[in-house]
């Protein structure tokens, strides 16, 4: 397989060779003058925090071996190449439903394996206060629990590669040592916890943090409080819902700055909203909602209170390249290397031996009046196969 695209990081054409599923050459490309401007070419983008899309939410106890292939295929068309299925704060009955049904599609589908790099367990070991527990239901939040941590493990067939807590337990220290040292990445995320908790749990191997910025409460400390902290501790990487709702303009800005695009990765943390259009849903963990022409996913009956993420990771980059001063290399680097680079897997970029998961896309301008702007996907290529779209004539 050839492929002809802009490379999103020099901008220069280029033509990738590909066989068995790794790229084996990459040469100088060209372009007719009077020829339509050729996609970017870029690696494939890894979401790390997807709750489910297209109705279907990871968290449902009717979730099907089925459902997840064909979750997992639907978003070749968005240019993600792998994703990590995430199950929120639940029962352990319900949580090991979830984990198991993930490893019987991962085992029973190569497509589904190709795809899921592993699974993001969020919760249930999250503060129970109001605000920062998010939409968590509280009758499940529970302190950590090592010996429960290990059985949802089994469950998922050793597949758990994220696991977002609160460290304001007595219990974190050691859980967050005992699964990082299994090669887990642990987060922090939906947290009352002190800057002594905070630093205690990066010194015991936390490295990242769930959704900067959201999943906080309404009214905090100016300082100190966990934000900051988060902020100011390089050893974490800061996950961002940059869909033009979660988080302000100048809050992204700032983010980024403090943290600098180095220590930043883009997540969607999308629904089962995701893909669908404006409309009133019924959804099983916020009951009815409804997506608003914007794309804005809310309660239904008004318009503040945010239920969920609606969009695709895509959305985040034209978001980011107008929320901040950074580049496209940057934006997309957000979306693919660094996440990828994260869950410890080999780097996808656009050089021999590397893994072929491509994506080629137009970028187009930003709608203004949402915010969201869009990433056109022209192809995808999975493992060295083509998933979607068409390539270029190289």
């Amino acid at each position: 397989m050839r492929v002809l695209g802009r490379r999103y990081d020099s901008r220069e054409p280029v033509v990738v060779v590909i066989d068995d599923g790794r790229i084996t050459n990459v040469s100088a490309g060209s372009q007719a003058p009077t020829s339509e401007p050729l996609p970017w070419l870029a690696p494939g983008f890894v979401d790390v925090q997807v709750n489910g899309f297209d109705r279907c939410a990871f968290n449902d106890p009717a979730l099907t071996v089925e459902e997840v292939i064909r979750v997992s295929c639907i978003f070749d068309r968005y240019g993600v190449t792998s994703y990590c299925p995430t199950a929120t704060t639940d029962s352990f009955e319900a949580l090991s439903r979830t984990m198991a049904t993930l490893a019987r599609a991962c085992d029973q589908s190569a497509e589904v394996a190709s795809r899921i790099p592993g699974f993001h367990l969020e919760g249930p070991y999250i503060t129970p206060e109001d605000g920062a527990r998010g939409a968590h239901p509280r009758q499940h939040v529970r302190p950590p629990d090592t010996d429960e941590f290990l059985r949802l493990q089994d469950a998922a067939g050793g597949r758990i590669r994220i696991l977002t807590l609160s460290p304001e337990y007595e219990g974190a220290p050691a859980l967050i040592a005992r699964a990082a040292a299994a090669g887990v990445v642990v987060a922090i995320g939906h947290t009352s916890a002190t800057s002594d908790q905070i630093r205690a749990a990066v010194d015991a191997g936390a490295r990242l943090s769930t959704h900067l910025g959201n999943g906080a409460h309404g009214q905090l400390r100016r300082h100190p409080n966990y934000i900051w902290d988060q902020l100011a501790d390089d050893r974490l990487t800061a996950s961002l819902i940059v869909d033009g709702h979660h988080l302000p303009a100048a809050v992204v800005k700032t983010f980024v700055r403090a943290k600098t695009a180095a220590r930043c990765i883009l997540i969607s943390d999308v629904t089962s909203l995701g893909g669908l259009p404006p409309g009133r849903y019924d959804t099983p963990a916020l009951g009815a909602v409804e997506l608003l022409p914007s794309g804005r996913p809310v309660i239904a009956g008004q318009t503040q209170i945010l239920a969920g993420a609606a969009v695709p990771i895509t959305a985040g980059i034209p978001n980011l390249l107008r929320f901040t001063d950074e580049d496209l290399r940057s934006a997309v680097d957000m979306a693919s290397t660094r996440p990828a680079a994260l869950l410890g897997r080999q780097r996808p970029w656009l050089e021999v031996g590397q893994p072929a998961d491509l994506v080629l896309f137009h970028l187009k301008g930003a709608d203004q009046a949402t915010a969201v702007g869009e990433v056109e996907v022209v192809a995808t290529v999975n493992s060295g196969r083509l998933v979607f779209g068409q390539l270029p004539r190289a």
